[in-house]
């Protein structure tokens, strides 16, 4: 109890109370599903659950094993992903009742791998450990190829899941019973959403124009000042 009370410390340390909230409600509703999925024996809804857990307790194991701070806002876009892909997408099948909230999702996962990409880009950029100068076409270009790839290794899961064990990840769509119609959409609204936060942080960088994750790089900043330059 006393561990469990140490990482909790950790998780709510210096966040907003919205953030808070959120992840207090996620975490309890999260724990009682997987008990519930643990006893009925459902092992891909209990798996399911325990990543978006695991997405719960994203600041502390970045704190514990890496000594980064995760802004309050990068961690409640990434859990919101996580419980509208993986619970209500799969569990409650949002993804068979609502046609558009698989694009939905791979649109958004397009744009949030487009900022961890700028993110770590930048963090490399502007870090005291390693001496590289970066132009911003190449921060911007690094964000769109990051995103498109990992969306690219996604589709490459889908498939091999649905071949391997007889699942369903790639979802019928129009008419096309292959799932070949799915994969290509969501790689087009991936590298769409990439290509979004790509050139909104190019502008960023090149001539200082306004960026929708502009407080959010200032916060990660702000959190770890002994991984940037002064």
């Amino acid at each position: 109890m006393k561990f469990f009370k140490s990482y909790l410390r950790i998780l709510f340390k210096d966040e907003n109370r919205a953030h808070k909230i959120i992840v207090w409600i996620l975490l309890v509703v999260m724990m009682i599903e997987w008990i519930f999925f643990l006893f009925y024996g459902e092992w891909l809804s209990l798996f399911l659950v325990t990543l978006i857990i695991a997405a719960l307790f994203a600041p502390v194991i970045f704190k514990k094993n890496i000594d980064v701070e995760l802004p309050a806002e990068l961690h409640l876009i990434g859990v919101i992903f996580a419980f509208a892909a993986l619970y209500l997408g799969e569990i409650l099948r949002f993804y068979d009742r609502i046609w558009w909230w698989d694009i939905a999702l791979h649109t958004t996962a397009g744009l949030m791998m487009g900022i961890v990409g700028f993110l770590l880009v930048y963090i490399l950029n502007e870090t005291t450990r390693v001496d590289v100068k970066m132009k911003p076409g190449f921060i911007a270009f690094f964000a769109f190829t990051f995103a498109v790839t990992i969306g690219t290794f996604w589709e490459i899961f889908e498939y091999s899941m649905d071949q391997l064990f007889g699942l369903n990840m790639q979802k019928p769509m129009w008419g096309d019973p292959s799932g070949l119609t799915d994969t290509m959409w969501d790689m087009i609204v991936n590298a769409i959403g990439a290509f979004i936060v790509s050139l909104s942080g190019y502008f960023y960088l090149k001539k200082g124009k306004g960026f929708f994750i502009k407080t959010m790089i200032q916060k990660f900043i702000k959190k770890n000042p002994s991984l940037f330059k002064e």
